[in-house]
């Protein structure tokens, strides 16, 4: 048996909407033990962290030369910077010297990179501009001009990507979704305009896994069931990648009433630049108005990215898995990345970390969307990049009330997964995501990558 809900039914084979083939993952139980062992993590830095494409950054947050982004990883620290031809780089973040760390803010922008301790000088480019008292030092000690490590770095769709990993192969090819599929969305034209980090209490998988499905909306955010379709369309792709789509704009097929327009499907009109009190239709009807009037308003302001979209891309949320550890959901206007990162040494806890990215048009018939959360007064042209709020451990990191409800959620699966009276999670046909995303994990773990 196989779930097979299609929010297009008559979408081309050819469309990025249409359904794709059933893969077949198998049914195994995996061991709980993945969810808490200190030796699944350790097996996790050695085979899987350094070994893949890794999402440390947007283009648009380093549009100048000079200008650069930090990334952090367990252990590791890499700088992300923009070169004098326009290209991007990427080195660890770690003086050659003595091991200080390199650029200690998590952004700026720079002429050259000098190391607090002792002084040392490098170029953007990473190479070694100068060392301090250097006649001090002998010849041999420093003739290979020691300079940042490199490591390797890619992007896509102003999506940038590193890894630590000489062998692996290249980004394109490594990225398990079709061609078109990220770049579409113009994501390098969007600015990130909230980005929150907080500590959560659980293992990053079941971070993973808590996103990786709406099989749990009625039950633990039933507040979304007048705005969001909880049937979502679930399509697997290689190397671990897979999406979700999830509808927008209708209510989901267990409420009785699908007729009377409510207060959050006015708001999506709203957003959609509709004026609800002039809609005619019933609720069943409001998507594609909504569809309708983004993109009579998108060719009223030349926004041309929105005749590469589906119409469903107009109002539904591409929620897509870059394999391992992010996902990010994908609309016209904006996307929000989630990133799921481990500790360095706990395994019972993980870092959420999630940006919020506008596309930034001046005009008082484009509007933020509801669906973004942001705080009143938010700064959302763009001209400002804002800083990361890190939210103190054991706090929840105001997002909203259903990331608020997913903090507390996460935690408590945490916590049963170390239960003597659970062997297993039980994957139903709702949630292949997870079984996929697992799937390619054992393959690192376990040497077959």
């Amino acid at each position: 048996m196989t779930f097979d809900f299609r929010v297009n039914p008559n979408a081309p084979a050819d469309s990025l909407e249409a359904k794709q083939p059933h893969v077949d993952n198998g049914l195994i139980v995996p061991d709980p033990s993945r969810y808490f062992s200190p030796e699944f993590m350790r097996k996790e830095w050695e085979r899987l962290w350094p070994r893949v494409w890794l999402l440390a950054g947007i283009t648009s947050d380093i549009p100048e030369e000079g200008d650069y982004t930090t990334f952090d990883l367990g252990h590791e620290s890499f700088i992300i910077v923009r070169q004098e031809d326009g290209s991007i780089k990427a080195f660890y973040n770690v003086c050659p010297h003595r091991a200080n760390r390199v650029a200690l803010n998590e952004r700026g922008s720079v002429a050259q990179f000098t190391c607090a301790f002792h002084g040392w000088q490098f170029y953007c480019n990473g190479k070694l501009k100068a060392i301090t008292d250097e006649d001090t030092f002998a010849p041999e000690l420093v003739a290979h001009r020691p300079g940042l490590a490199e490591v390797r770095c890619d992007s896509v769709g102003g999506l940038i990507f590193i890894n630590m990993d000489g062998k692996a192969p290249p980004l394109e090819d490594w990225i398990g979704l079709p061609e078109g599929y990220i770049e579409n969305y113009e994501i390098d034209k969007m600015h990130c305009v909230r980005h929150v980090r907080s500590t959560w209490n659980s293992n990053w998988k079941v971070g993973v896994d808590s996103f990786y499905e709406t099989y749990h909306l009625p039950h633990i955010h039933p507040q979304t069931q007048g705005v969001m379709e909880d049937f979502s369309q679930y399509d697997l792709y290689p190397n671990g990648f897979s999406r979700m789509i999830v509808p927008l704009c209708v209510k989901s097929h267990r409420i009785p009433d699908q007729e009377t327009v409510d207060a959050g499907l006015r708001f999506m009109m709203q957003d959609a630049g509709m004026d609800p009190d002039k809609f005619e239709g019933n609720a069943r009807e409001v998507r594609k108005a909504v569809q309708k009037a983004k993109r009579a308003r998108a060719r009223r302001l030349g926004l041309a990215h929105y005749e590469k979209l589906t119409d469903g891309q107009l109002t539904d949320s591409w929620a897509t898995g870059l394999f391992p550890n992010v996902q990010i959901g994908m609309h016209p206007e904006g996307v929000f990345i989630m990133r799921f990162l481990p500790h360095p040494d706990d395994p019972k806890k993980f870092y959420y970390d999630n940006m919020t990215l506008f596309r930034y048009v001046d005009d008082p018939d484009y509007f933020v969307p509801a669906w973004m959360g942001l705080p009143h007064g938010t700064e959302v042209t763009g001209k400002v990049r804002p800083n990361i709020e890190h939210v103190p451990e054991g706090q929840k990191p105001d997002l909203g009330e259903v990331l608020d409800q997913d903090v507390e959620l996460v935690a408590a699966v945490g916590a049963g997964s170390r239960s003597r009276g659970f062997n297993g999670p039980l994957w139903g046909e709702q949630e292949v995501r997870i079984r996929h995303f697992h799937r390619e994990l054992d393959r690192y773990i376990n040497g077959e990558k």
